[in-house]
Parts: C-alpha cells; sequence; structure tokens
C-alpha cells in the first residue's frame, strides 16, 4: 500500500510545482471616478424618472431612491421638471418632478426643450351626434309622435241594498264593549280570588 501512495503523492507535488499549474497574472483595472460639476438635485424621498418633462406621454423608465444624488443638466421651459444624467437609459438623461427634489450646488440651469412624446395610437372614431350635423343628404324628418291624453277613468257606483247604510245592522262597537267588560269581570274575580 505505501508503494501506491508514494508515487501519487510525488506526482501530486510536481503538478503543484510546476509553471503550468499557476494561475495567470491577473491584471490591475482600475475604476474613475469623477466628481460631477454644476448642481446636483437629492431626492429625499422616492422619486420617479421619466423620459420627459410630463406625466401625459412620457413613460416611467425608472426610480431615485432617497438620499441619492444625480447631476442636473438642465429644466423645462415652465421649470417643474429638471433633466438629470441616468445611465443606463437612451442618451443617459432622463426627467425628474423639480418640487419632489432638492437642487444643491451653485450654477444656472439652462432651459433644454423636451423631447417629442410618443403618438399615441388612436382608432378613428366618429361621434355619431357630431356627424349627424353635419349630414347633407336630404333626408326627409320622421314626425314625432305627440301626446295624446288618456280618456278619463270612470269609477263605477253601487247602488246600497240598505243592510250597510240605514241602522239596520248589528255595529261592531257594541261586540268590543261586551268581550272588554268581560274580560274585566274576569280580572276582577281572578283578582279577588287569589287576595
Amino acid at each position: 500500500m505505501l508503494a501506491f501512495l508514494l508515487p501519487v503523492a510525488a506526482l501530486t507535488l510536481l503538478s503543484l510545482a510546476s509553471p503550468t499549474a499557476a494561475a495567470p497574472p491577473r491584471q490591475a483595472t482600475a475604476t474613475l471616478r469623477t466628481t460631477p460639476q454644476g448642481p446636483m438635485v437629492l431626492v429625499p424621498e422616492q422619486v420617479n424618472v421619466r423620459t420627459g418633462p410630463g406625466t401625459e406621454g412620457y413613460d416611467i423608465i425608472g426610480v431615485l431612491i432617497a438620499g441619492q444624488r444625480a447631476q442636473a443638466l438642465g429644466r423645462s421651459p415652465g421649470g417643474d421638471w429638471i433633466q438629470i444624467v441616468y445611465p443606463g437609459v437612451e442618451g443617459n438623461v432622463a426627467w425628474v418632478y423639480a418640487p419632489l427634489v432638492t437642487l444643491e450646488g451653485q450654477g444656472f440651469l439652462s432651459v433644454i426643450e423636451p423631447p417629442p412624446t410618443v403618438t399615441p395610437r388612436v382608432t378613428a372614431t366618429i361621434d355619431p351626434t357630431l356627424a349627424a350635423q353635419f349630414n347633407l343628404l336630404d333626408v326627409t324628418a320622421t314626425r314625432l309622435p305627440t301626446f295624446t291624453p288618456a280618456a278619463p277613468v270612470v269609477q263605477p257606483t253601487f247602488a246600497g241594498d240598505g243592510a250597510t247604510s240605514g241602522g239596520r245592522g248589528f255595529p261592531p262597537i257594541l261586540a268590543i264593549l261586551g268581550l272588554l267588560v268581560i274580560g274585566l269581570f274576569g280580572t276582577v274575580i281572578s283578582v279577588l280570588r287569589g287576595g
């Protein structure tokens, strides 16, 4: 067994010591970071980054989170939007809403004309009411129906047989008073028996 382990150990040592097994030398890389010149925007709270200065017609392409800074390049004609350096998008520029960021540093922001908006895909539709106003064909008008009042309602009256009117029937109030007297009499008896 020892005869077998000795050659394996020798081959392992030779492979570690050979120059072909060594890793290639690493190339030194340096990252050059420059401090941007001019005004910067500081984001106090998360803010959307758009392709242009406005919410209509310009898409959201990213966000800046609280505490993040970006170099300011210019402002919209109204001053409501600020163009910033935003790497990773077309042209490396984007727009943020000015009231949501803080402008830092010295410098004047020049006015930058906004990029054109994307033309929305609109299908042509015709409003039938509007189209009817421009109808130039000679069409005879249809008369609308006029209001016709209904005939008066006739309510029949029946001749009385004398049973309900004229005092020949038994008045229901007498039956109610009779039941009330019987109930009071029963109550008095039960109180006297129990007491």
